[in-house]
């Protein structure tokens, strides 16, 4: 019997209202500091997972070779620092201040906030669509990130990912892009330093703890979201390639990815719908939504915006 699906990883913008076409065609690339990015030569990977943990589902599989060209990719997702600077420079609004609201985790927000709340997703409770929530407000109108400028963004969709990196100069990675980093070299790894969640009994990725979705312990650190740099980085040097925030991919999501797309430099391109996310957040538990493996997956609508996915940025 394949296993049953179930997902705390986002709520979608259409089971609210109606999706919009982004516009983005008047931002300017103006490039950024890219010196600290990490180069990697490309070569060749065992992309994909069949094992028992995963969602088959989603197309964790079947496991193939991949080969890729070298890129560079930054050791951090973007940060609330990282997204200022753009909107500084740009004036760019986010889809969620377009559409005057973002969901919000149950848990985050405050009582005042819940309270407002008029309407929930079905069979999402945890998530709360809020009025006012978006990047620079990540639990509303009554928060701000004045101490967390070195947290991942989050309240993103993919178009302004997109356009972030439009402006940058750089762009999303392929999930195939994404798999192979995460992987920092190891091979057919569960997760980014080996396959125990925790050695040593030790804390080395922000995912839940607790019971989801009622009970948070935060005994990793954090009940929300980490600073981009904290954790040890995996044998390439990056940072929280599990938990933390999802990440943006370039990819349309379909569960044929790993039959549809080609063997090297992969990239699924017909529109689904639906945009590929990778790694998992901090709302990730095992009992639930085991999903900041390395091989699994998910996916949103492009326009869908939440407080667990933010995005790291690559370059050819």
């Amino acid at each position: 019997m394949e296993k049953v699906q179930k997902t705390c990883c986002s709520a979608s913008r259409n089971q609210i209202e109606e999706q919009v076409k982004s516009d983005n065609t008047n931002i300017k690339e103006e490039g950024i500091d890219t010196s600290h990015f990490v180069y990697l030569e490309g070569g060749e990977f065992l992309m994909g997972t069949e094992t028992k943990e995963g969602f088959p589902s989603d197309g964790e599989g079947p496991v193939r070779k991949i080969k890729l060209n070298g890129f560079h990719i930054s050791p951090y997702t973007v940060t609330n620092k990282d997204f200022k600077h753009f909107v500084d420079a740009t004036g760019y609004k986010t889809e969620a201040e377009v559409f005057g609201w973002s969901f919000v985790f149950h848990l985050l927000a405050s009582k005042k906030t819940r309270e407002s709340i008029r309407h929930i997703p079905n069979g999402l409770p945890w998530w709360l669509p809020v009025e006012g929530a978006y990047w620079k407000k990540p639990e509303g109108p009554d928060s701000n990130i004045n101490d967390r400028m070195n947290h991942p963004v989050t309240h993103v969709s993919w178009n302004d990912a997109n356009a972030y990196c439009k402006w940058s100069g750089t762009r999303l990675p392929t999930e195939a892009e994404w798999e192979y980093a995460a992987r920092g070299g190891l091979v057919q790894k569960t997760y980014p330093w080996g396959d125990v969640l925790e050695p040593d009994g030790k804390y080395i990725c922000n995912i839940w703890q607790g019971t989801f979705p009622k009970v948070n312990t935060a005994s990793d650190g954090y009940i929300g979201t980490a600073p981009v740099d904290t954790y040890e980085p995996n044998r390439y040097g990056l940072y929280n390639m599990s938990g933390n925030v999802w990440e943006w991919c370039s990819d349309w999501f379909t569960p044929k990815y790993h039959t549809k797309t080609s063997n090297e430099n992969p990239r699924f391109t017909m529109p689904t719908g639906k945009r590929s996310m990778r790694g998992g957040s901090f709302l990730c538990h095992i009992s639930y939504c085991n999903r900041y493996r390395l091989a699994a997956r998910s996916s949103n609508t492009p326009d869908s915006s939440t407080s667990n996915c933010g995005f790291r940025v690559v370059l050819s």
